[in-house]
């Protein structure tokens, strides 16, 4: 006899999977295009054949960065390194073969369960660097918008109850550099360390990382989605529930 639930489909489906070490990626160039690329062709097809919506991740990183102004939705990508090609590629796989997916792009992630293929993520490594070294240096001139996956998280349901279809920005609002976004950190653990700040070089055989890599939300107020808070009320609340903040 079958269980009832064992008919249950599900309606949407996230995909959070992603291969997303830059540099690693670089070097493994077949399995960035398996993961990012042909495990997402499948989901969708998957998606497809059992009525379901797909909702797939992406990155500010399928943008070159050259650009003066922040990249909207209707803006040509230009990915750059293995990585950002792997997860365009897996931006078409989505689309093309499950209709009405939806391709998230956002930035600068960080949330409560952090990357284990990284090590935590960035905010919990640069507080441990700073205790552990005394000092930092960040680069200054690649900007984003820092964005906490708890907000991404209410930010993509609200995108899916929109009907949201095609490629949408879910960012935390406001922006800023690397070297702001740390400097921003330790001042809430209350760390006080130098930090210097640094402009980004590219080794040879090194992948390139957008100068701007701030994206616009054009699309998302079309479709009349409530911005998400500023990134710096976004990172307060995430070192609060973390336990990271000065006073905790």
């Amino acid at each position: 006899m079958k269980h009832a639930f064992a008919e249950a489909k599900p309606e949407v489906v996230f995909n959070c999977a992603a291969f997303h070490n830059v540099d690693v990626c670089e070097r493994e160039e077949d399995r960035s295009f398996e993961v990012n690329v042909r495990a997402v062709k499948r989901l969708g097809q998957r998606c497809a054949e059992s009525g379901a919506r797909l909702v797939h991740y992406s990155t500010n990183y399928v943008f070159d960065g050259a650009a003066a102004e922040p990249y909207t939705e209707h803006d040509r990508p230009n990915p750059r390194s293995i990585y950002a090609i792997s997860k365009l590629a897996g931006e078409y796989a989505a689309l093309a073969y499950c209709p009405e997916a939806l391709v998230v792009r956002s930035a600068g992630l960080y949330g409560l369960h952090g990357s284990a293929s990284k090590g935590g993520n960035f905010v919990t490594r640069m507080i441990g660097r700073a205790r552990q070294q005394g000092q930092l240096r960040m680069v200054a001139d690649q900007r984003l918008n820092p964005t906490f996956t708890s907000d991404l998280a209410a930010a993509s349901l609200a995108a899916v109850e929109a009907g949201g279809s095609g490629v949408l920005h879910l960012t935390n609002s406001g922006d800023c550099s690397w070297y702001e976004f740390t400097a921003a950190i330790m001042e809430l653990a209350g760390i006080e360390v130098p930090i210097e700040p640094g402009s980004t070089t590219i080794p040879f055989g090194a992948p390139d990382r957008p100068l701007n890599g701030v994206l616009a939300r054009d699309r998302a107020d079309d479709l009349g989605l409530e911005p998400l808070r500023h990134w710096r009320d976004a990172l307060a609340d995430y070192m609060d529930r973390a336990g990271l903040l000065a006073h905790a």
